[in-house]
């Protein structure tokens, strides 16, 4: 039970809960209030606390309950916002929002001549709504009842002794006195008769006295006195006369505060100020009508850096968001945020700016998104890196395939913007794939942007795709018909060369600079020039550090003759001629005998085979063909042959006369016209044996057991003198070019003349048929050539 009572006694004397927390003191004129910061515990949002000690200042209870209880029901935009009350018997506590006193700025003299009007310009408003619409007398209005706001506004407080003149007991005719402070700013009526005197005149009198001094305090610093009333040092001159009238000393002569409101707001009055109208302009903006909204904005647009920035940031920040986002601000409203914006700090900006700006981005409106890409340049810095690479980019692309030009156009302008904010995997992949849709578009500047572009971000793209995205796009732009494109290439391709190693600038990029250096623009030819220049310095660096040669050196040995197919000093200059002349370095190499093999197993009669003839004394061939078999396949229809097979008719003289061969006691002609015959399958049969040659010996005559291959190579010498034995039994001299072969001693180069040749035993007698030995009318050299 006594635990019970404890816990009891214990949260009377606590009193109600007060959802709030007390901060730092401020300090403030004399007055019975305690001035604290504070924050509320629900959100952690700013406040003020007023406290009053009961104990402390008993006798001033009866205001600090006045002002209690007028701050709750006194509800307008110039009076300080209460938030909460906690009035117990020992203290009274008051949370509003937070406010800062008017002396602090006062002292300082941080207020331009235009603030000041312009707080001026609302406090007018509220105590003409206190007296006329509140039917009320303020009664203690000074610089020290006057708080600004987070948002610059001046709000008025200090509501110990405002009374409403219909009730006689108010507390304004009792407690005036007590008010600190209170003989200075008292009018002199009051002074000399006492607070009664406010009967006898208007009631909005002490209130326009008390308006005067505040203005010779807010402009001067201070006021000291009645003896300053009146006094226009410091004040504008538009201002002196009106408030010269409230200053007046009798009551009766002065004008209301209302009246000096309506003389300031008439047109080049001291109130019609751009501030003064954007502060009343700013709360219906969402309600006016579009040249309205667009006179205003442009007024809003032109105002001086001077104005109070807390007012941009608090009241007129959130206005114009709501009205971009919602209230058809447009283009033009964002541009004032952002002006605005650049005094924010990163903090506020993150919070008040960046949401707006991501839904934004998601607006369809084409206004809108060229109006945030012109600003991106303005705001990129305040952007995180994940805001514009997972809320922002994706919502940018769009602009890529919009069906406007501009709107493509701008979206491929922030590119260069936006860089340093993406991720390497959207740089070099989805971003790559819009800039080649917009290099192929169809308005040539937006293929000229797009070429500057990439040429700028070059450093940005992946090293393994670099070199050949650049070197695609900038090539196809050298093609582009407008002039600008292929200069912007030419422009790109010289600014990005250190990007290329010096194979790609020698074997890609210079071939195909070369064409622009004969371009019919002069500009174009001009920047195909320096472009020239840069890769030519480049690779002449690089070729001076090249060696002389990667061949290995030559190694020489007696006896050692050429490599087939290598090319000597003496030989003939001509490709065609170093490769001919080789070849038949080759077959003159060659020594043995050459044997056939049979490519058909066809059985036919078995023939004796003639006698072998030696064309010269240290080379024997062996052949088992048969004149018929040369006969035939002379007269046979040509089959499809490669490039190296002539005309097997041709005779050796005709070769050698073709080739001019050095050597004319080696007769290698009959070997070189023999090379190009072919057997049935269409094989050439080119194999010469490389064993060394053997002395000739006779040897029996053998029957072969194959006496016809079509695949052995033909034995022309023994046809050979088989005419010749005929003789005039013929009827028709032998060929040009078939005569025989003579050595160099005059005699016959076949042994076979000696011996008959032996009776064929065919039923038929060999016809010798007439072969066409006359060369084809072809390009021999070109023959060769294609062939090799």
């Amino acid at each position: 039970m006594d635990f019970l009572k404890s816990a009891v006694a214990s949260a009377i004397a606590q009193g109600p809960p007060f959802p709030y927390t007390f901060g730092d003191k401020v300090d403030v004129d004399a007055s019975i209030w305690t001035l604290y910061n504070g924050t509320r515990r629900a959100d952690g949002s700013n406040c003020s606390i007023f406290s009053f000690d009961v104990a402390a200042n008993k006798a001033r209870l009866p205001l600090a309950k006045n002002a209690l209880k007028k701050l709750r029901t006194m509800r307008h935009p110039g009076v300080i916002k209460v938030l909460d009350t906690v009035e117990t018997e020992s203290y009274i506590y008051i949370a509003t929002e937070r406010v800062v006193p008017l002396r602090w700025h006062v002292k300082r003299k941080s207020l331009s001549p235009e603030t000041i009007k312009w707080g001026l310009y609302s406090i007018a408003r509220t105590v003409k709504f206190i007296n006329d619409e509140g039917s009320s007398i303020h009664g203690s209005l000074r610089v020290a009842s006057i708080y600004t706001s987070e948002s610059g506004e001046w709000k008025l407080g200090g509501f110990e002794i405002l009374s409403n003149v219909k009730d006689d007991e108010a507390v304004i005719y009792t407690y005036g006195s007590l008010v600190p402070d209170s003989a200075r700013y008292t009018p002199p009526e009051l002074a000399r008769s006492g607070w009664d005197a406010i009967k006898k005149s208007p009631h909005s009198a002490v209130d326009a006295y008390n308006f005067g001094t505040t203005i010779f305090e807010a402009f001067n610093g201070d006021f000291m006195g009645a003896d300053q009333a009146g006094q226009t040092k410091g004040i504008p001159p538009s201002m002196h006369a009106g408030y010269r009238r409230l200053t007046n000393a009798n009551p009766k002569a002065r004008i209301t505060v209302g009246t000096f409101l309506e003389q300031g707001c008439r047109s080049g009055a001291f109130f019609d100020s751009p501030l003064i109208k954007l502060t009343e302009g700013i709360d219906n903006l969402g309600v006016k009508s579009e040249s309205e909204r667009e006179e205003f904005l442009e007024d809003l647009d032109q105002l001086t850096d001077d104005f109070p920035e807390d007012f941009f940031k608090m009241k007129v920040l959130p206005e114009l968001l709501k009205s971009v986002e919602f209230g058809g601000g447009g283009p033009k409203a964002f541009g004032v945020v952002m002006k605005i914006s650049t005094k924010l700090s990163n903090e506020d900006f993150e919070a008040r700016v960046q949401p707006v700006v991501i839904r934004l981005f998601g607006n369809p409106d084409r206004a809108i998104r060229v109006c945030l890409l012109d600003n991106l340049p303005v705001m990129i810095d305040r952007l995180s890196q994940k805001v514009v690479s997972d809320k922002i980019f994706p919502h940018m692309v769009s602009g890529f395939t919009d069906v406007a030009p501009l709107v493509r156009e701008q979206t491929l302008k922030s590119v260069l913007v936006i860089i340093g904010k993406l991720s390497d995997r959207t740089i070099n992949g989805e971003l790559l794939r819009y800039l080649a849709k917009t290099a192929n578009d169809e308005q040539p500047g937006i293929r000229t942007n797009t070429t500057i572009c990439l040429g700028k971000i070059a450093k940005n793209l992946g090293t393994s795709s670099r070199t050949k995205v650049l070197i695609a796009a900038f090539t196809r732009s050298l093609r582009d018909p407008f002039v600008h494109a292929r200069n912007a290439a030419l422009m790109a391709l010289a600014a990005t060369c250190e990007h290329f190693n010096e194979e790609d600038c020698a074997a890609r990029i210079l071939p195909v600079i070369c064409p622009a250096l004969i371009d019919k623009e002069k500009l174009v030819r001009d920047q195909a020039n320096k472009a020239m220049d840069v890769y030519m310095q480049r690779i002449r660096k690089a070729a001076a550090a090249m060696p002389d040669t990667v061949q290995p050196p030559p190694q020489t040995s007696e006896g050692a003759g050429p490599r087939m197919s290598t090319p000597q000093p003496s030989e003939a200059s001509s490709w065609a001629g170093w490769a001919i002349s080789s070849f038949t370095n080759k077959l003159s190499a060659a020594s043995g005998e050459m044997q056939t093999a049979s490519s058909n197993g066809a059985s036919t009669p078995t023939l004796p085979p003639p006698p072998r003839v030696a064309s010269s004394p240290g080379l024997r061939v062996t052949s088992t063909s048969s004149a018929s078999t040369l006969h035939r396949q002379a007269v046979k229809s040509p089959s499809p042959a490669p490039p190296l097979s002539r005309n097997s008719s041709a005779s050796a003289t005709n070769l050698e006369a073709y080739f001019k061969d050095p050597e004319p006691e080696q007769d290698d002609g009959d070997a070189w016209g023999d090379m190009g015959d072919m057997d049935d399958d269409g094989n050439a049969f080119f194999d010469a044996a490389s064993e060394p040659a053997k002395p000739a010996k006779k040897e029996p005559p053998v029957a072969s057991p194959a006496p016809f291959d079509d695949g052995s190579e033909p034995d022309f010498a023994g046809w050979l003198a088989a005419q010749q034995k005929k003789g005039p039994a013929g009827g028709k001299p032998l060929p040009k070019g078939l005569t025989k072969s003579t050595t160099a001693n005059g005699k016959t180069g076949s042994g076979a003349a000696k011996k008959p040749l032996p009776t064929r035993t065919a039923s038929k007698p060999v016809v010798a048929k007439k072969i066409d030995t006359k060369p084809k009318e072809t390009d021999d050299d070109d023959g060769w050539g294609d062939g090799w």
